[in-house]
């Protein structure tokens, strides 16, 4: 049987250590379709349901691993739904390979069914981007695309027409003109150096020996520098406050850990970038600027990778380009001085009082349920090495102050683009990628039931996944940030019949269970994570629980009573949610 073109894509991306496409086919990868068949032994192809979840899959796979992942959606609609995801990993600073389909070459531009120029819609989300027009082109397009993915952290997209698909592999058609002949490329990716120019390593130490009141913020960017970023906080005395895509760099119960920043943020991690002298700032591009220390009120510091990145968000004295881990290990034998120890300790005793606080509000007593209790239990009954996928909206909030990075535990949601519905598709990446670790998917009703099929793909393969679902019937993020702007909240609750997505979990095949007693959700929970299979939990929680902020000011204060005043239809509930809370914390 001759080689077709599409076998010498698939087996160029095996040959970059790719073992799983996601996708859905369509008419318009038929040829592709095809090329995975006959390289099955190379590559699993994960049949989802949906092409937006694909694309989660493939950016999830991208953040936790590092290697190139893979999605495959067919010509114009298809395409279309990969967008969302494809943002995502775009945002996320992900590596991600897009394959598209193309209509055949001889109906371009003749209006032909599903004709939809993908090589220009995906213009804005990529960083490389081509329309395959000759089979040679391949395998050298296909080294380029991952790695210019690899080493912009970003999309690459081919797309390829119907007939080039399925052409022998060394069709030629065309004349050659030009004093070239297409790139004979090797599918190698060299890291660049990540050390630092030794210049800006000292200019770096001087300043930061000089605090009095350092602080540490660091991002996603500095995922595996674990140990060096605590060594460089024991150096300098100095608190670490995480981002929410970066809360998994330190674990939550280091002595030097005060949580995270910004809304999601805690108390102390607030008062930390209000006090802080100086600020150490690590692979964090972090854009809510009101939550970082006012311009020219701390000396900073910044390590970032893409020189483009550095100092955009505040005045940096010295702009470090490199590898956060490099950096930091050579930063390291600088920092010479004594640590900040009373400015520490202070911030220790902060966050004992925080935790204390956030512990109270896990109250198994609690009728409707508190969301807080639901995420507290998950975070006691979750294995040490367990992997977390979070939803955008208040489960943002509750993951991030009540699931404890300790061990190998991980955690992982859409952190730029804060998109809804990638919780279940990431789980499911993750679970293809570690098969031997428990992958929890903590999400709202309201992003579960835009790709709830996704549960679906778990029982169709096997993979042992736990969805919890935080179920308020609501866009609960939207209606308290309507309420934070003093309006009253409109068009976020859904009606009646609440969804019953335990229902749902049952007919796939998979264990599903719907609590409304507090008291029965320990043992649902562990019945869950048990399961010899995937798993949900659909838990209807207290809809009035607000995700108040870790330090509440007096506008936002304002702004909330505001709305009360304009008529809140659900004050009297909210009112008496808080005044539980209260009560909670003051007996703990």
């Amino acid at each position: 049987m001759a080689k077709i073109a599409s076998e010498v894509l698939i087996e160029r991306l095996a040959a970059w250590g790719v073992d799983t496409v996601f996708g859905l086919p369509g008419d318009g990868i038929n040829g592709i379709m095809e090329g995975l068949r006959r390289q099955q032994d190379k590559i699993r192809f994960v049949l989802v349901h949906h092409e937006e979840a694909a694309a989660f899959m493939a950016a999830a796979h991208g953040k936790a691993t590092g290697r190139i992942g893979v999605c495959l959606a067919t010509s114009g609609p298809g395409g279309i739904h990969l967008l969302n995801g494809l943002y995502d990993a775009k945002l996320d600073h992900a590596p991600v390979l897009a394959i598209t389909g193309m209509q055949e070459t001889s109906v371009l531009g003749t209006g032909y069914q599903q004709e939809v120029d993908l090589d220009k819609l995906f213009e804005d989300v990529t960083e490389y981007n081509l329309m395959v027009t000759n089979p040679t082109q391949l395998p050298g397009v296909v080294d380029i695309a991952i790695r210019t993915a690899l080493a912009r952290r970003g999309v690459a997209h081919l797309t390829v027409p119907n007939d080039l698909q399925i052409a022998d592999a060394d069709e030629d058609p065309y004349a050659h003109v030009a004093p070239a002949r297409p790139p004979a490329t090797s599918p190698i990716y060299l890291t660049p150096p990540g050390r630092p120019r030794e210049e800006d390593l000292r200019a770096a130490a001087a300043v930061l020996k000089g605090a009095q009141k350092p602080a540490m913020l660091v991002g996603a960017g500095a995922r595996g520098a674990r140990e060096e970023v605590l060594a460089v906080a024991a150096a300098l005395g100095a608190p670490v406050v995480k981002t929410l895509p970066g809360k998994a760099v330190i674990p939550d119960d280091s002595p030097y850990a005060v949580g995270g920043i910004g809304l999601l943020g805690t108390r102390p991690g607030e008062e930390l970038m209000e006090s802080c002298d100086t600020l150490l700032m690590v692979g964090t591009n972090f854009p809510y600027t009101k939550h970082l220390p006012s311009p020219g009120a701390a000396r900073v510091v910044q390590i970032e990778a893409d020189p483009t990145r550095a100092g955009v968000r505040l005045p940096t004295e010295v702009p470090i380009v490199g590898d956060a881990k490099e950096s930091l290990a050579a930063l390291l034998p600088l920092l010479d001085g004594g640590p900040a120890t009373d400015h520490l300790e202070s911030y220790q005793k902060a966050m004992a009082s925080w935790r204390d606080d956030m512990t109270a509000l896990e109250d198994a007593g609690r009728s409707p349920i508190a969301p807080q209790y639901v995420v507290g239990l998950i975070d006691e009954l979750a294995s040490d090495d367990a992997v977390l996928t979070c939803d955008s909206g208040t489960i943002a909030t509750w993951a991030a102050r009540h699931w404890t990075i300790r061990a190998g535990r991980e955690f992982f949601l859409s952190g730029n683009l804060a998109t809804m519905a990638p919780g279940l598709p990431y789980a499911n990446a993750l679970q293809v990628a570690y098969p031997d670790r428990q992958v929890i998917a903590y999400v709202g009703d309201g992003g579960f039931a835009m790709l709830m099929a996704e549960f679906l793909t778990a029982a169709q393969h096997q993979l042992p996944i736990t969805v919890v679902i935080n179920n308020n019937n609501s866009l609960g993020q939207i209606l308290w940030e309507q309420m934070v702007l003093g309006y009253p909240e409109h068009g976020v609750r859904f009606g009646n019949p609440p969804g019953d997505f335990a229902g749902w979990a049952r007919s796939c095949g998979g264990f599903g269970v719907r609590v409304q007693d507090p008291g029965a959700l320990r043992g649902a929970l562990d019945e869950a994570l048990s399961f010899d299979g995937p798993s949900l939990v659909d838990v209807v929680v207290d809809p009035n629980e607000p995700p108040m902020p870790g330090k509440v000011s007096y506008e936002q204060a304002r702004k909330f009573a505001t709305a009360f005043l304009r008529g809140q239809p659900h004050k009297a509930a909210i009112a008496t949610t808080l005044f539980k809370d209260k009560l909670s914390q003051l007996g703990r």
